[in-house]
C-alpha cells in the first residue's frame, strides 16, 4: 500500500484551495474582470489621469521612505532584541507586534493626536517647523508604524538561529564588528531582509485606514491612491475604481516578483559561501 506524505492530504489540500479560491482568487479575479470590461482607451485615461498620478506619487514615495527606515530601523530593533537582555525586552517584542492587533483606523486616530500641532510630540515638533499630521510626512508615519513589524519578525528568527561560531571565527581573524556584521551577518540575513522590504512596502501600498485621519486627504497633496478608489467607489464608478486599484496591485506584484528573484539570488550566494 502507498504511503502518503501527509495523512489526509487529499482533504487538506481541497480545503486549502477552496479557500484561496473564495478568499483570494475570487476577489482579485472579479477586480480583473471589472477592469477589463473597460476599453484600452477607457483604462489608459483613468489611470492616467491626473488626480491618479498625483496619488500614485505619493502613495509610492511615501511607501518607499517608510520602508528604507523600516528597514533600517527594524533591522536594528531586531538586532538589540536577540543579542542584547534588559529589563523590559519583553514588553518591547511584545509592543513590535502591536500594529498588527490594533485595528487601523484606531492607529490612524491615535497617531493624529500624537503628531497634530497640540499633540505631544506635534507641539515638540513644531517648535522646529516640522508639521506632520496633515502632511506627507504624517502618511509615511503611519505606513512606517502599520509595516514595521513585517521587517522585525522576518529578520529576528534567522538572527536566532545564526551560529555563533562564524562571527567567532572571523573574530580570531582579526575582523573589525563591521566588518564581521558586513561580510559575515549582512550575507545571511539578506533573504529575510528581502522578504521582510517586500512586504512591508506591499502592506504600505495597500494601507488605508491608519492613513486617512493623519493624512489630510487633499487631492493632488496628500491624497492615496487607496483614498481614490474609496471615493471612485463611493461615487458609484466600479470600474474607475478597479482601474486604479489595478495599478496597485500590478505594483505590488511586480515588487513580490522581483523580490522573489532577489531572494533567490541571495540564496544562492550564501549556499556557495
Amino acid at each position: 500500500m502507498a504511503r502518503r506524505v501527509l495523512p489526509g492530504l487529499p482533504l487538506a489540500l481541497g480545503i486549502t484551495l477552496v479557500y484561496v479560491s473564495i478568499i483570494i482568487a475570487l476577489p482579485l479575479g472579479a477586480l480583473i474582470f471589472k477592469a477589463a470590461s473597460l476599453g484600452f482607451e477607457d483604462y489608459w485615461r483613468i489611470v492616467t489621469s491626473g488626480r491618479a498620478l498625483a496619488s500614485y506619487r505619493v502613495t509610492m514615495l511615501s511607501a518607499l521612505v517608510a520602508t528604507i527606515f523600516n528597514t533600517i530601523f527594524g533591522l536594528a530593533l531586531a538586532w538589540v532584541l536577540v543579542r542584547y537582555k534588559f529589563p523590559g525586552r519583553r514588553l518591547i517584542d511584545a509592543l513590535v507586534d502591536l500594529p498588527f492587533a490594533l485595528p487601523t483606523a484606531v492607529a490612524g486616530i491615535a497617531l493624529t493626536t500624537l503628531f497634530a500641532q497640540n499633540g505631544w510630540f506635534g507641539s515638540f515638533l513644531s517648535n522646529f517647523g516640522i508639521k506632520v499630521a496633515y502632511t506627507p510626512l504624517g502618511i509615511m508615519v503611519a505606513m512606517a508604524f502599520t509595516s514595521i513589524p513585517f521587517i522585525v519578525r522576518t529578520v529576528q528568527p534567522v538572527l536566532e538561529d545564526l551560529d555563533p561560531a562564524l562571527e567567532e571565527a572571523a573574530q580570531s581573524l582579526g575582523a573589525s564588528d563591521i566588518s564581521i556584521f558586513r561580510r559575515v551577518v549582512l550575507p545571511l540575513l539578506t533573504p529575510a531582509i528581502l522578504a521582510g522590504v517586500s512586504l512591508s512596502f506591499a502592506r504600505s501600498l495597500g494601507e488605508f485606514g491608519a492613513i486617512i485621519f493623519i493624512a489630510g486627504n487633499q487631492p493632488f497633496q496628500t491624497e492615496i491612491t487607496a483614498l481614490l478608489t474609496f471615493i471612485r467607489l463611493e461615487e458609484y464608478d466600479y470600474q474607475a475604481a478597479a482601474a486604479i486599484a489595478s495599478v496597485l496591485l500590478i505594483t505590488a506584484f511586480v515588487m513580490l516578483a522581483v523580490t522573489n528573484i532577489l531572494q533567490a539570488r541571495a540564496l544562492r550566494y550564501t549556499a556557495r559561501n
